[in-house]
């Protein structure tokens, strides 16, 4: 049976001092879903191969001239990021379906992400919520790199791995996901996004 989840309660993350003078609009959001991964349902799949349908190369060409891939370009910049080196989130999703021919199903978590990231063009992480302490926020490393944090320390870069030991595994029983808001992504963006993910997990099969 499908299991139903509670409406999620979006959180908003604590963004550091020095962060906030350089990126005041900067942002980072947080929904906690009380369960794990699972096997991707026969919806999913099929909902990935539509998608796969509809994003082939010329799409994928004009995506990044879209105002919310756009956005995440123009912020790479300033960080420091060559987008045309290293892809943002959503070009990348793009790059990976040209290459095998389409979005893959891997698990249903991985696949409510990427289903939410490539409609949306918002990139989200999930965490393991029993191996952080929130809430989380964005601060500055001590080698002077953006990364994201609990009341621990960094959990990684901004837009890069997450640190070994915090992900979700096959006994994570309760999730965070959360995405960074740049600079020039309205919020109702990021609302749609954490809605597709969710309704994506409520497709458990």
């Amino acid at each position: 049976m499908e299991e139903e989840l509670d409406e999620p309660l979006l959180a908003e993350g604590w963004v550091a001092d020095e962060v906030w003078e350089e990126f005041p609009d900067l942002r980072l959001r947080t929904m906690a879903v009380p369960r794990g991964s699972g096997k991707t349902p026969p919806e999913t799949r099929e909902r990935l191969r539509m998608l796969s349908d509809r994003f082939r190369g010329a799409q994928a060409i004009a995506m990044r001239r879209a105002p919310i891939p756009s956005a995440y370009r123009v912020f790479f910049r300033h960080v420091g990021l060559d987008p045309d080196t290293t892809r943002t989130p959503v070009e990348e999703a793009a790059v990976q379906r040209l290459v095998k021919g389409g979005f893959q199903a891997t698990n249903l978590l991985d696949d409510a992400l990427l289903i939410a990231l490539v409609e949306t063009g918002i990139p989200l992480w999930a965490l393991d919520a029993g191996c952080v302490r929130e809430p989380l926020g964005i601060g500055m490393t001590d080698d002077g790199r953006l990364a994201v944090f609990d009341a621990d320390g960094p959990l990684g870069t901004l837009f890069g791995e997450i640190a070994h030991g915090r992900g979700v595994t096959k006994e994570t029983s309760r999730m965070l996901v959360y995405t960074v808001q740049v600079p020039g992504v309205p919020g109702i963006f990021v609302d749609e996004a954490m809605w597709t993910c969710l309704g994506v997990l409520q497709n458990d099969g």
